[in-house]
């Protein structure tokens, strides 16, 4: 195959179409055997696939904090990522990027036939998950694959676990399986809340976790019944400890102290005190 000439790679003009061809070719020449990377050329999927997670967490951190101006930088990153992981498959003869992009061209015309065929536009977004759901299926089938397929096959291993876990329970709940209002679901959190402190004072440290790990589950469904995301929910209180314990430090900076030269009540009572100024 050809290297892709000075021309492409350094036009920094052009529309989506050009700008896209120009990245895997950037890509391209980054992994070449002989003029590459050394870096890039010692990658494999495997080292990569933490990347594609923190380009992904980066890109929802910016939307969080609603900084538009650096989206597009954190998109880019995640674009890379795509394009990086089709490179290595085209080297080892797998696939490419036009299978990448024909797959999911295809996925969206066939899962939306409310958009693109003839079905009724007028179904609530609740039919529409259902119907994703059963095309979904039928492409599992059409595929060849068992059709004994459980419940919760295909929620991803490697996703964030709290987002796992709600994703986990709304497939039950669509079987039925599911309490049938947020009253059963708050006893639960009680219930494990004392499992968990039995476990702290009775048990050891595997016991201990596994009760961790199943009042953080019921915490997900508690927050499913509510509406909520439980990914966003904590990434949310993560950021209002950070802009709080940033009060804290500067507070104290005017006091000419750090955290360290402090103790647990004086910063409690700046906590308090950005509590009260209700810093988030």
């Amino acid at each position: 195959m050809a290297k892709p000439d000075d021309a492409l790679i350094f036009d920094d003009t052009g529309d989506a179409a050009h700008q896209f061809t120009r990245l895997t070719a950037i890509m391209e020449c980054l992994r070449d055997p002989e003029s590459g990377c050394p870096w890039d050329l010692e990658q494999d999927f495997a080292s990569i696939a933490p990347y594609t997670i923190e380009e992904a967490h980066e890109v929802a951190d910016a939307i969080a904090r609603q900084a538009w101006s650096e989206l597009p930088g954190e998109l880019g990153d995640l674009a890379l990522q795509v394009v990086y992981h089709a490179q290595m498959a085209s080297e080892d003869g797998r696939f490419d990027i036009s299978d990448v992009l024909r797959a999911i061209n295809a996925k969206m015309v066939a899962r939306h036939p409310h958009v693109f065929g003839d079905e009724s536009r007028e179904k609530s977004a609740e039919q529409q998950t259902a119907d994703w759901e059963a095309i979904k299926a039928a492409e599992r089938k059409a595929a060849g694959k068992s059709e004994r397929v459980g419940v919760l096959d295909g929620v991803a291993l490697g996703l964030p676990a709290l987002t796992r876990a709600i994703k986990l329970q709304n497939r039950a709940a669509r079987v039925g399986f599911d309490w049938p209002s947020t009253d059963e679901v708050l006893d639960k959190i009680v219930e494990e809340a004392r499992e968990l402190e039995e476990a702290r004072d009775e048990l050891g440290p595997e016991e201990l976790a596994e009760e961790y790990g199943d009042l953080l589950f019921v915490m997900v469904n508690l927050g499913r019944h509510l509406g909520l995301d439980p990914e966003a929910s904590l990434r949310a209180a993560n950021l209002k400890f950070t802009n709080r314990f940033k009060h804290i430090e500067r507070e104290l900076e005017a006091r000419g102290k750090a955290p360290k030269d402090s103790d647990l009540a004086e910063m409690d009572a700046l906590w308090n005190e950005a509590k009260a100024r209700k810093i988030k």
